[in-house]
């Protein structure tokens, strides 16, 4: 049963409102609505800042289609469930209103119940200390993870001398990472949604153990299809994690702090990458004979499993779903929301219809598919110009990424203070072009000092474009998941990944470095182009 209602409600929108921190205020609003008027299938959705047809449904759809240049919510009220709701509903009308001024209250009363944005501001919120555990415990085995991903494509020379197969196959124990990524994101995103944080983490930290320890067994020179396994079920681990930075730090952390928690997130992962650049070289030097480098491979290998166990236990002790009391208003409003409001396969279906986060897609997927690329292929570069140098080109990967997570530390902070999420994209996503044409052209003069310089700045701006896109499509996309959001990013970049570093594996093969180089520079500058044709208003 329905009780009565005198005043109607308005749905606010305002160009004011450019974060989800701001948004998340009057999204509370409707969603109390829906509890107060026990319309269980209320959706509260973030309509694209396009200016497009929307339909007020309700019991009596009086109000017709309306036209706004920008709105923020389109609101569907679901059937009354008899003839006695459906005549009390006639009373009804849900507004959608473009020129309602900030300060103006929403109201609804209905028997002694008033609902409004002051209240709003009431719901109770708290940060706790755990919540630095929590996204120390997620870089920690987003690190593990992540060395394991390069420790194979550093030292790709002398993993070939030692299994005897091509450079190719060598390749694809980077690209499995890629390659796996692809079809189960959905269905990690979807048990994210369903089951949680700690589940997820409890998964990934649990497989990629599992795949660490594999490959302890797999020190032969007739085991390479054991190494591979071993590397599979790392690259499945892989899938659990690279969506968890923008869900952890929305769910543990404060509005002003979501970026810089996002950015410690990233900042496992490329710590780790750092680390797989700078460790096998020294762990694995390129010795002519095979019984030592197989006790290198498998000292390499036992220190990456122990420290993938010991990460497991204490996610297993430590690991908390979420906070007992939320850290935002934007986590209360998500945490009140009813499962249909976020559903899955319709969340995916409105943000490949909104046309800012698509063009978002590609373009993350063209830098980090470019990075994915040079990472792979860093030591076939290198080792061509400067023969024996196995150690510096480990050095070289490390200044890539240091010089990265500087940038991304650089970043992350001027978002959380500016949220000029636009015209920060465009300008690292140029001066990443930039980078990596002038790392093209010094890369064959003879001078390693001046391929650290170059490669500092191309991984300075290339690297730090990563929290970037993160965040832009939480802005672009609110209040939709951040997993799935984050989920499909890092689905096109694994996509373009896998084609950029075959092919320009082969165009090295073929034509040099400075012609594969070419090829991942002409790339960048057409996502530089696609970043500012985005209409966004962020």
């Amino acid at each position: 049963m329905l009780p009565q209602v005198t005043n109607s409600i308005r749905v606010i929108s305002l160009e004011t409102l450019r974060c989800s921190s701001q948004r998340a205020e009057y999204v509370s609003i409707l969603v109390k609505v829906r509890q107060t008027f026990y319309f269980p299938q209320l959706e509260v959705l973030l309509a694209t800042r396009q200016g497009r047809n929307c339909n007020c449904i309700g019991p009596q759809n009086s109000a017709g289609p309306l036209r706004t240049t920008q709105f923020l919510y389109d609101t569907k009220m679901c059937d009354c469930e008899n003839s006695e709701d459906v005549n009390r509903g006639k009373n009804r009308s849900f507004l959608v209103e473009s020129n309602v001024s900030k300060s103006e209250n929403i109201e609804s009363k209905t028997e002694g119940n008033e609902i409004s944005v002051d209240n709003a501001k009431k719901y109770k919120t708290r940060l706790y200390k755990r919540r630095w555990v929590i996204v120390s415990l997620f870089s920690s085995y987003s690190l593990c993870n992540a060395f394991q991903w390069i420790q194979y494509g550093i030292i790709n020379n002398l993993f070939m001398e030692f299994y005897n197969v091509n450079s190719f196959a060598i390749d694809w124990m980077s690209m499995i990472y890629m390659l796996t990524y692809v079809p189960f994101i959905f269905p990690v995103t979807w048990l994210l949604d369903k089951k949680g944080l700690r589940i997820i983490a409890l998964a990934a930290t649990s497989i990629n153990c599992v795949g660490a320890w594999i490959k302890v067994a797999s020190v032969k020179p007739h085991l390479f299809w054991v190494t591979v396994l071993g590397q599979f079920a790392c690259s499945l681990a892989q899938v659990f994690i690279l969506g968890m930075p923008s869900r952890i730090a929305s769910v543990w952390f404060g509005t002003g702090e979501v970026s810089t928690a996002c950015l410690i997130g990233v900042f496992g992962n490329q710590l780790g990458i750092a680390i797989g650049f700078l460790v096998p070289p020294v762990l694995v030097p390129n010795v002519g004979d095979m019984d030592e480098l197989a006790h290198h491979i498998s000292v390499m290998f036992y220190i990456t499993a122990g420290a993938a166990t010991l990460i497991f236990i204490l996610v297993l002790i430590m690991f908390q779903e979420k906070p007992d009391i939320p850290p935002s208003q934007a986590q209360v409003v998500m945490q009140n929301m009813a499962p249909q409001e976020s559903s899955y396969r319709a969340s995916v279906g409105r943000l490949l219809h909104n046309t800012p986060f698509v063009l978002l897609l590609i373009t993350y997927g063209l830098n980090v598919g470019c990075f994915y690329a040079v990472s792979t292929l860093l030591n076939r570069m290198l080792i061509n110009h400067y023969p024996g140098e196995e150690v510096n080109v480990g050095r070289i990967g490390l200044t890539i990424v240091i010089a990265g997570m500087v940038g991304s530390l650089i970043c992350g902070i001027w978002l959380d203070k500016t949220k000029t999420y636009k015209q920060t994209t465009v300008a690292v996503y140029l001066l990443s072009f930039v980078g990596m044409v002038v790392y093209t052209f010094t890369l064959n003069l003879g001078h390693l000092w001046a391929v650290f310089i170059t490669s500092a700045a191309l991984g300075f701006f290339m690297t730090g474009y990563l929290p970037l896109g993160f965040e832009f499509a939480v802005e672009l996309t609110y209040p939709e998941s951040e997993g799935t959001s984050s989920g499909l990013l890092n689905c096109s970049a694994q996509v373009f990944g896998i084609i950029f570093t075959i092919c320009q594996g082969k165009i090295i093969d073929y034509y040099g470095t400075l012609a594969g180089n070419i090829f991942l520079s002409v790339f960048l500058l057409l996502g530089t182009i696609l970043t500012g044709m985005k209409n966004s208003s962020l």
